[in-house]
């Protein structure tokens, strides 16, 4: 089933939105405020009516002067995203959302709920330019990355979501958020970990979500990954390898031409040990393309070999975009796989997917317009 949300037609206006709130550190909220004519205790007071009570509209903070509501909300909250429409389906525990920013730009992200938890898979990009050809997102291509705020106003649009019991279950909390919606998480890299710092750090400046329960997806900018486990953050990388042969990866990843598997792997093996934390290996199982028995074995020592205990694979069955020549493997050569790779001794266990049928792979929303 579908919900329809009434269209916000905007003047197209090409490029990141202005300064919001939370493209703000604490530093920046105080030179805002102080800007504005306001006393210092101010930002962090405007900080908790959006990071705490979850709220992004400044008229509705009767704590602060009316007189002053109407500037606060000129200067620091811009308009973002607005809902163009909720898809929800496993009987209404998931819902992806297509949004618009203010430029036109389509986005999605994916609320899902389970007995346990709430993750949210939020993008960091609008489109993708990593051109891996069985992925929605990246036979659409790049259109622009998406400033911090953008980011950080998906997680405070489904915390709000959890809160108000928007999901069956009734009311509840925000728990996990996976950085695998649109976009490579690693190629917007400041505005990322920006956002990573907003979501975990707890109210004034953040929604407090733990960071071991943030995973950051990269399909292997191993630059990038040796930077971000400089960071200073706990949170869970997580590696798209596809295959553990160059030949098929220079097709399947194309940057694999720029780093190849073995510098990848070296790169995240520094992570997990600057960080203390395990790797994921997200492994999008395709039909006669990565699914032979040969490459579970190769996988398997490869990672054995680089990682030791430091890695789990997370074997995802492909979610097919309509008219592709790409498709999942079979269940038995999935289970087949999975021995394979556990007998290398290395953790290999198959992903909990959800929706097939409201195109809940990333990009396929986007790709079917508003």
């Amino acid at each position: 089933m579908s919900k329809s949300l009434p269209l916000v037609f905007t003047a197209p206006r090409r490029g990141m939105p202005a300064t919001h709130l939370a493209d703000l550190d604490a530093a920046g909220r105080q030179a805002a405020v102080a800007e504005l004519g306001l006393p210092a205790f101010r930002a962090d007071q405007i900080a908790r009516h959006y990071y705490a009570r979850l709220e992004s509209d400044p008229l509705t903070m009767t704590d602060l002067p009316a007189a002053a509501r109407g500037r606060v909300k000129e200067a620091l909250f811009p308009e973002l995203l607005t809902a163009v429409r909720h898809v929800t389906t496993d009987d209404g525990a998931t819902r992806k959302t297509l949004w618009r920013a203010g430029d036109g730009t389509l986005l999605e992200s994916v609320l899902m709920r389970y007995p346990d938890r709430a993750t949210l898979c939020i993008s960091s990009q609008a489109g993708c330019g990593m051109a891996c050809p069985f992925c929605a997102t990246g036979q659409g291509g790049l259109q622009r990355n998406l400033s911090t705020a953008e980011i950080v106003d998906q997680v405070r649009d489904a915390a709000a979501a959890m809160r108000d019991g928007a999901l069956p279950g009734g009311p509840g909390r925000l728990s996990n958020i996976v950085f695998m919606g649109m976009g490579e998480p690693l190629a917007n890299y400041k505005r990322v970990v920006a956002a990573v710092r907003r979501i975990t750090s707890p109210a004034p400046d953040g929604f407090g979500i733990s960071q071991r329960n943030v995973v950051v997806s990269t399909v292997g900018l191993a630059p990038a990954i040796r930077r971000l486990a400089d960071e200073g953050l706990s949170v869970t990388l997580a590696v798209s390898l596809h295959t553990p042969d160059d030949e098929l990866r220079d097709t399947l990843v194309p940057i694999n031409n720029r780093f190849p598997v073995a510098e990848v792997l070296d790169a995240a093996a520094y992570y997990a040990d600057r960080t203390g934390r395990r790797v994921s290996i997200e492994y999008a199982l395709i039909r006669d393309k990565n699914d032979q028995g040969w490459r579970a074995d190769l996988l398997g020592r490869r990672l054995h070999r680089a990682l030791g205990p430091r890695v789990h694979v997370n074997v995802i069955p492909l979610n097919p975009t309509p008219g592709s020549e790409w498709d999942a493997a079979p269940r038995e050569r999935q289970d087949e796989f999975v021995r394979r790779v556990n007998a290398q001794g290395v953790p290999c266990t198959v992903r909990d997917t959800r929706g097939d049928e409201i195109s809940a792979a990333c990009g396929q929303l986007a790709a079917e317009g508003a």
